[in-house]
């Protein structure tokens, strides 16, 4: 006799957020250093940002976070990433199962242009396989763009494509879109560089509001917007053709008003980089 497979059910309720801790994480492309040991942990319900000139290593670090760095052909890492103490990288955990509790939104928009606002929400559950009958898609649609911050200018054409939506729009539509599957964990890549300054501002928020009930790490270049966000700071630095590494890191307003290290201070006033 053979047993009928039932897919995953929607699930219920937002979960709560989770801690992320990188330990001793070095990455290559090929042969090519990117990362030396990077340590970092990234606290539950806290926004984290990552900060640094290009090409120190930030984003491909955000990658490794939720096991993106590896579908790169000749990538390599070393180190571990601990989800609420286990490692995301441990023999016999699934992609899948990363992918599901860490979350990603890139630096331009992404929505399925073709696809309505709707359809773009609840496209997270056909791909992870779950299932959800209409009223529980209807419930989720209003409670995720409701949380990313975009309920109340699109609630009247949900039917509409979501690639018609202004940049601002359509990122905030990603982030519903990415909450949709019920992630512990929301990394974000330079999500407001495209963005103008009202979209950004409205993205920050939604940032904000979300922070307690997701943990957020973000890459940013905006001194600024990483001061008005973030909880905590990371400085990543790769100097003189070495690997990027984090310099410092502690709490934002140290990271800001008190750095240790005079590469911070600088950076941060705006003096390299």
């Amino acid at each position: 006799m053979t047993t009928a497979t039932t897919a995953p059910a929607a699930p219920a309720s937002p979960a709560s957020p989770a801690s992320l801790d990188a330990r001793a994480v070095s990455a290559w492309f090929g042969t090519h250093k990117v990362l030396e040991r990077v340590t970092l942990t990234m606290p539950a319900g806290q926004v984290t940002a990552l900060i640094g000139p290009s090409g120190c290593g930030k984003s491909t670090f955000l990658r490794i976070l939720n096991r993106m760095h590896e579908l790169i052909p000749a990538a390599q890492l070393a180190g571990e990433v601990l989800f609420e103490g286990e490692d995301i990288y441990a023999p016999g955990r699934r992609l899948t199962d990363a992918r599901r509790h860490i979350g990603m939104v890139f630096q331009k928009p992404n929505p399925f242009p073709a696809m309505s606002i709707y359809d773009n929400v609840v496209a997270g559950l056909r791909l992870t396989g779950v299932r959800a009958n209409r009223q529980t898609k209807d419930d989720l649609v209003q409670e995720c763009l409701t949380r990313a911050g975009l309920w109340k200018e699109v609630r009247d054409r949900l039917r509409q494509p979501g690639g018609a939506l202004s940049g601002g729009q359509q990122q905030r539509l990603c982030i519903a879109r990415a909450l949709a599957v019920r992630p512990r964990v929301l990394l974000m890549d330079e999500p407001c560089s495209a963005l103008d300054p009202t979209s950004t501002r409205r993205v920050e928020e939604t940032i904000q509001e979300l922070a307690s009930e997701v943990t957020v790490v973000i890459v940013t270049h905006n001194m600024q917007q990483a001061a008005r966000v973030s909880q905590q700071c990371a400085f990543f630095l790769a100097e003189q053709g070495t690997p990027g590494g984090i310099v410092e890191h502690g709490p934002t307003t140290d990271i800001f008003g008190a750095p240790k290290d005079d590469r911070t201070a600088d950076y941060v006033a705006g003096r390299f980089g």
